[in-house]
């Protein structure tokens, strides 16, 4: 595409186009990184949180850029674009390079603090379930045109993420469930999507490293469904059970609301949960219906709701879409049980909020009361991640002490901090709490906890998920998978007397 046609969108805080040596300029590609800058590339230099794309720009000019958006003039012998934001530029012209494919897809952008994944998960599921290829972008992994691929953010920088999409329609795809972070949304990934339906799950304290407050974390939630600058998507669905999604329902016209056990317009009440699945009374626009699903933790049932209302707005059969959620949905590192043959259940979490662990604590006990009668135990391995929001360590640890009957405290990813100081802010929160261990090595923390169970316990290994590594100082990150060290945990229990579990 020439330049001056790229140029052509609409862009905000454009001060200066290049001058008339970029005459018909051809660009072949876009990058915000000169590690990726290929021959006849546009290059955006952005300023970002630890670094300024306008010292990389020299090294942009001797990969190949033809061209350069830029805040302030460099003079180093191509055309520039002056902008007032190079990292705003990024989503309209991005859009525009790739032929705006969310014209032709049904884009679904999930956000919320939990529940992204797996309501992702299961848009996807149901619209493929009904005839619909779709496409995945989110924090497990993406799946274009029907075949996988690792990520490395939850949500793609504007240039990835519209080349994403492109290759999505490309390869088949007519739809697409996107996970949405508050992070991309402060950052403008997402602004050059015109979204079909929108949907917000939840919203409890997350990212306060980077937001300033919880006000400030609601308003960047709040542009996936109130954007700035563009169209507003086609259809919302807000979680009215979740105060912010109540206070969401009363500022966007038109919302679709689900809630458990409250009014709203997708409903399920009499959640009955055990070890396999959940049964519920569902009332939507459509009748009252009874349902089994597949899946543990009344959590999921919200999930479904939200997944549901959006897959009917998009135009599905109800019946139809009802019968391939009756099936259930896997998502990895989601409340995923670990099953080696052994008399206790193992289930690996993601949760690494204080909200979140405790809705899988409180699903885990749900478990316990109603298949054991309450007379076994809870167990617990969780830490917090390094270089993130520190408040929210010692709310993790009075919940996991207060829920659980035995904890283990330990390292999640500590990255440039000391493992002991994070652990010792989570220990805080438990303190005056009985059976509170503190173990740096998550791996023996595992292998503690799992040879702590006794028959009917529940153990829930807690804040990694599907994460494959930890990540320490320096930027090192060694391989770690909490389901396969689970299963080696177990594996070493063959030999353990039958009912021999720790006092």
């Amino acid at each position: 595409m020439r330049l001056d046609d790229l140029l052509g969108a609409h862009l905000r805080g454009l001060r200066q186009p290049p001058g008339p040596q970029a005459a018909g300029l051809e660009i072949t590609a876009l990058a915000y990184d000169s590690r990726a800058v290929t021959r006849g590339a546009l290059f955006f230099c952005v300023t970002g949180l630890r670094a300024d794309g306008h010292e990389f720009a020299a090294d942009a000019v001797r990969a190949g850029a033809g061209a350069l958006v830029v805040e302030r003039p460099l003079g180093l012998g191509v055309p520039e674009v002056l902008v007032d934001s190079a990292r705003e530029a990024m989503a309209p012209l991005a859009a525009r390079f790739y032929r705006h494919p969310d014209r032709e897809l049904d884009v679904v952008g999930i956000t919320g603090t939990n529940g992204k994944t797996t309501t992702a998960y299961m848009v996807r599921a149901l619209l493929e379930g009904t005839g619909t290829q779709c496409g995945l972008l989110g924090t497990v992994k993406s799946v274009i045109g029907g075949r996988e691929q690792e990520v490395s953010r939850t949500t793609p920088e504007a240039i990835d993420l519209q080349g994403d999409l492109r290759a999505m329609l490309d390869g088949g795809d007519r739809a697409c469930a996107i996970e949405v972070s508050s992070h991309a949304l402060s950052l403008g990934r997402t602004d050059g999507v015109r979204f079909a339906a929108a949907v917000f799950t939840n919203m409890t304290r997350d990212h306060l490293d980077f937001h300033e407050d919880m006000e400030d974390y609601f308003r960047a939630k709040r542009l996936l469904f109130m954007p700035e600058s563009g169209p507003a998507p086609r259809v919302s669905v807000l979680n009215a059970g979740d105060p912010y999604g109540r206070r969401l329902a009363r500022e966007v016209p038109g919302a679709i609301t689900f809630a458990l056990d409250a009014p709203a317009d997708y409903s399920a009440s009499g959640v009955r949960a055990g070890f396999d699945g959940c049964r519920f009374t569902l009332d939507a626009p459509h009748g009252r219906r009874e349902l089994s699903l597949p899946m543990l933790g009344r959590f999921n049932v919200a999930n479904a709701l939200g997944a549901l209302a959006t897959a009917v707005a998009l135009g599905g059969d109800p019946d139809e879409l009802l019968d391939v959620l009756s099936r259930g949905v896997h998502v990895p590192g989601r409340f995923e049980p670990v099953d080696e043959g052994q008399d206790f259940a193992v289930l690996v979490d993601y949760a690494h909020t204080p909200d979140s662990l405790e809705n899988v604590l409180g699903a885990a006990r749900e478990l316990i009361d109603r298949e054991a009668g309450g007379t076994t135990r809870l167990i617990c391995v969780f830490g917090a991640g390094g270089d993130r929001d520190r408040g929210k360590r010692p709310l993790m640890g009075e919940i996991g002490a207060r829920l659980a009957d035995l904890v283990f405290v330990t390292s999640d990813n500590p990255r440039s901090e000391d493992p002991d100081a994070i652990i010792a802010e989570i220990m805080a929160g438990a303190a005056g709490h009985t059976g509170v261990v503190a173990l740096a090595d998550r791996r023996e923390a595992i292998a503690q906890a799992v040879a702590s169970a006794g028959p009917g316990d529940v153990l829930v290994v807690a804040g990694k998920g599907h994460e494959q590594g930890q990540e320490f100082t320096g930027g090192r990150k060694i391989p770690f998978d909490d389901v396969a060290v689970a299963r080696e945990a177990l594996a070493a229990l063959q030999d353990r007397p039958v009912g021999a579990g720790a006092a």
